[in-house]
């Protein structure tokens, strides 16, 4: 566990204690833990702005929230905190799309929607068991689904932005299938150690375990020089399995030709060093530059940090309109 996992860990202690009634503590992988409230209070770790209208927005959507909404330390309630209100409120729409045209591109006029845990509708060629090969689960457990995605306009034309949302997280976790035991249908992966292999003179999809469970990841990814030349190991061995899957994901809707823009990006705590540099011994040092160029393609990598949206609100804002739910992220967060 990392020390900004236990320092975080400590203060959502310290903030429960002087912001939540109930004290009794919650269960999370058979244990209870101080940092975890009874699963019926879950709604007590959002912002009261938005306790009544995200479950309703899940209700209504067919979202399943992440079952560790409950957790203090939960990324989930950290994006739901940061980023639902501005589905919410038209002047803190607006400040995200101008933060958008500062992070990811100045080619984009407008933010059309805004989703929670996204997929495209069942049927389309382009949800996540079609385009992926993930027939089982939905969205928010068990398949591709970003945190977040903006939806957006730009002077070209459609665009998307597909959000991972990260908090104490020590990574983007290791591949599923590098295990050896079978579960249920899957057999487990009979040679494990060949994913371990430097990138330069190898072929990743050739020997991929996840094309035996029917994951069409590599289909859709390509290797450029540069990561041809970086990687030590296949990117989603032990660090980056998320962040190979969205990426998979938004080369798949780029390549479709339905978008002008397709962005695979991550929004995350600038405090966590681990994370950042959780892909060191895999060949990249720091996800935000590194990543970005371990792949041809039409999609793009991008990043910002949690800190930098919150401040540039703080900034921006007009008649200090946010400042209950900016007070509420400088308690909560330190943001």
């Amino acid at each position: 566990m990392s020390n900004f996992n236990l320092e975080q860990r400590e203060k959502q202690i310290i903030w429960r204690k002087k912001n939540i009634s109930v004290k009794k503590w919650g269960k999370q992988n058979g244990n209870d833990y101080e940092h975890i409230i009874p699963k019926n209070n879950w709604e007590d770790n959002l912002w009261q702005g938005i306790r009544k209208e995200l479950p309703a927005y899940l209700k209504k959507s067919g979202v399943q929230a992440h079952s560790g909404v409950h957790n203090l330390l939960s990324s989930w309630v950290v994006s739901a905190n940061l980023y639902f209100p501005i589905f919410l409120n038209k002047n803190l729409k607006a400040l995200m799309l101008a933060f958008l045209q500062t992070k990811v591109s100045p080619d984009i006029t407008e933010i059309s929607d805004i989703k929670l845990e996204f997929a495209f509708p069942d049927a389309d060629t382009l949800h996540p068991s079609k385009l992926l090969g993930e027939q089982d689960g939905n969205r928010g457990s068990g398949q591709t689904s970003p945190d977040v995605a903006f939806l957006v306009k730009t002077k070209q034309g459609e665009g998307i932005i597909l959000t991972e949302c990260k908090f104490t997280e020590h990574s983007f976790y290791r591949c599923s299938a590098r295990r050896t035991a079978d579960k249920g249908e899957r057999k487990g992966n009979p040679a494990p150690e060949r994913c371990m292999q430097k990138a330069k003179g190898y072929n990743y999809k050739t020997i991929c375990h996840q094309t035996v469970w029917g994951r069409k990841y590599w289909d859709l990814l390509d290797l450029s020089p540069k990561g041809e030349n970086k990687l030590n190991r296949c990117p989603a061995a032990t660090a980056g399995y998320q962040l190979f899957r969205q990426h998979a994901l938004a080369e798949g809707i780029a390549n479709s030709g339905r978008y002008k823009l397709v962005v695979s990006s991550v929004a995350f705590d600038s405090r966590n060093k681990t994370l950042i540099h959780s892909m060191k011994s895999t060949g990249i040092n720091d996800f935000q530059t590194d990543w970005a160029d371990i792949f041809n393609g039409k999609a793009i990598f991008k990043t910002w940090t949690h800190q930098e949206w919150v401040q540039f609100v703080r900034e921006n804002q007009r008649s200090n309109e946010f400042n209950n739910w900016l007070e509420y992220l400088k308690e909560r967060y330190e943001y």
